[in-house]
């Protein structure tokens, strides 16, 4: 019988529910302990398959609004325990959820379309990021869940943490903090039997070097930054903790919806003049979200709860960020860079937009109808500029799947 749930989403609870049955069937080979609980005080929990001192250590839920990859870790254990060879000389752990409070406010287990997904929309400010929070936050300021997740690579010190990412349209990519050699070949070929296009161009991967199409290295620590109004810095980020232990990160990120205009590499004819025109469009929609937040503010009660947060910090980055796609475009753009560009500046303002929609519902603000006109016509128009198409879940899963275990394998034998 599958540990994955038909047709949705699993919740944080489904999760530890399918993981406590797993480590129950075979208590010899499985263990799932507590390893930190979250600020609200949800506990976070590590299942591990095996008993070798190699490591992999696989990562869920770092960000509330990418829930494909708690269905991968159900996915990953029930493969790595029914495959002797996966953990012939490799222990493997999983950490179920990064952010259990976050996944409690993001509310779309089983989105349709778009719109769906938007309305029950969350993704915390950058400093309530576990993974990013030590790229923008002071060591003795870092929230828990960052310092149970790098008690436990400090613990296992794997040669390989797979963290699993995704996106609400486009392609499938991944980043590396080194590269490993031999990845892109199984990577390219998953994702064309599956019928996923690879995000060749990614805009979170900007000036990075690429080992293969869709597969991107970032940059040694104290290189240039790509944006450099961004504050945070994936260099700084808990993807680095296992370079003490000699270990690295691949970020795998797939799919909700599809679209084939990611993964065109033919040179743009105009690159400085479409980021231009996408920077302006991105000014524009986030001036109407302010506009709103301004004039609904004082209606408000205090203090800021985290859909808020979330919403001034969404729209503080775009000022800055809109500047760095005017005036420091990269050599050699894309189709597929403007196009992941394009999809980033309609994807940030709709979710700041989302956010505060849910917070003007709750207090059934006079606000709240112009902002969910907006919130709908924008998803609308962002699906069909991509010919946003589902992934079916299954897909997702095997994909994302796959892709770690071709991690976990090729960078094994490149550390050998």
């Amino acid at each position: 019988m599958s540990l994955l749930p038909e047709r949705h989403y699993p919740s944080v609870t489904e999760i530890v529910t399918s993981a406590r049955a797993l480590a129950a069937q075979q208590p010899w080979l499985c263990s799932l302990e507590q390893v930190g609980v979250s600020r609200a005080g949800r506990p976070l929990h590590l299942l591990s398959l095996g008993h070798a001192e190699r490591a992999v250590l696989v990562v869920a839920g770092a960000h509330a609004n990418e829930p494909t990859g708690g269905s991968t870790l159900l996915a990953l254990a029930e493969r790595v325990l029914h495959e002797r060879q996966l953990r012939a000389d490799t222990s493997w752990h999983f950490l179920l959820c990064a952010d259990p409070d976050g996944a409690s406010l993001h509310v779309t287990p089983a989105p349709r379309t778009l719109l769906d997904y938007h309305r029950g929309f969350f993704r915390p400010a950058g400093p309530e990021q576990p993974e990013w929070s030590p790229s923008v936050l002071p060591p003795d300021r870092l929230p828990p869940e960052t310092r149970a997740l790098t008690r436990v690579i400090d613990e296992l010190r794997p040669y390989l943490q797979a963290t699993l990412h995704g996106t609400d349209l486009g392609g499938s990519w991944v980043q590396l903090t080194k590269d490993v050699p031999g990845l892109a070949e199984p990577f390219a070929k998953s994702a064309a039997e599956l019928h996923i296009p690879v995000e060749t161009g990614a805009s979170d991967a900007a000036g990075w070097p690429a080992s293969g199409p869709g597969v991107h290295v970032m940059p040694e620590p104290g290189s240039d930054a790509p944006y450099p109004s961004m504050p945070d810095d994936a260099r700084h980020s808990t993807w680095y903790h296992a370079h003490r232990y000699g270990g690295l990160t691949a970020v795998v990120e797939v799919p909700m919806w599809a679209s084939d205009l990611v993964d065109d590499p033919a040179p743009h004819p105009a690159p400085a003049a479409a980021m231009r025109q996408l920077a302006r469009r991105l000014l524009r929609h986030s001036l109407e979200v302010e506009g709103v937040l301004t004039e609904a503010l004082p209606r408000l009660p205090g203090p800021d709860g985290p859909l808020l947060r979330a919403t001034k910090w969404a729209l503080e980055l775009v000022p800055g960020l809109a500047g760095d796609w005017a005036h420091h475009p990269p050599a050699d753009t894309t189709m597929a860079y403007v196009g992941s560009v394009d999809a980033f500046g309609r994807r940030l303002p709709l979710r700041a937009a989302a956010m505060l929609l849910r917070v003007l519902q709750e207090t059934d603000d006079r606000a709240a109808p112009h902002l969910e006109h907006l919130v709908a016509s924008w998803s609308e128009s962002f699906a069909e500029r991509f010919r946003a198409r589902w992934v079916p879940l299954e897909h997702q899963v095997e994909h994302q799947s796959r892709t770690v275990v071709a991690a976990a394998r090729h960078a094994r034998d490149y550390a050998e």
